[in-house]
């Protein structure tokens, strides 16, 4: 499919009312509505975007903003106590057979060897792991991309790892 002046007239009539591609693709005839696409691209017609009205647009964006807000305030917040909390009970090392639904199921080991155990702590309502073991589990958004910038564990954490 070769485009023609007509046609190339006609698309940039058809792109500057707001048709859609597949619309300006079945008038002209014969081509596809990524061939469309592709030619508006290679124009530089405007992108065709619809924006609500101003007080609409920024009520939306508004709204958008407070829900992150509340949510990364929350999210924070679950993990926040468990760090200031620097005392975790010791460990009780417990086989598979032996847990319940408030142990610690976090591994300690490799499955395949004799001194594989769980942690077998108390574990927190609605989670299977225990204070210690839900900050390694469960980390903040973003925590993660931190810890590869080279950041190290927290100095109480890696005493409490020596000392369990």
């Amino acid at each position: 499919m070769s485009w023609t002046e007509e046609k190339v007239e006609k698309l940039k009539e058809l792109w500057g009312k707001g048709n859609t591609a597949s619309q300006i693709a079945e008038i002209i005839g014969g081509i596809s509505r990524n061939a469309v696409i592709g030619k508006a691209h290679r124009l530089n017609l405007s992108a065709k975007i619809k924006t609500r009205s101003a007080t609409s647009n920024q009520n939306f964006e508004n709204a958008i903003g407070e829900k992150n807000t509340r949510s990364r305030r929350g999210r924070k917040s679950k993990f926040k106590s468990l760090i200031i909390d620097k005392d975790f009970e010791p460990e009780n090392p417990k086989q598979l057979e032996e847990l319940d639904e408030n142990s610690c199921k976090w591994p300690i080991g490799h499955p395949n060897e004799k001194s594989f155990y769980f942690c077998g702590r108390s574990s927190l309502k609605d989670f299977s792991y225990c204070k210690l073991h839900l900050l390694y589990a469960y980390q903040p958004k973003g925590k993660k991309e931190d810890l590869t910038d080279k950041e190290e564990v927290p100095e109480f954490i890696n005493k409490k790892i020596k000392s369990a």
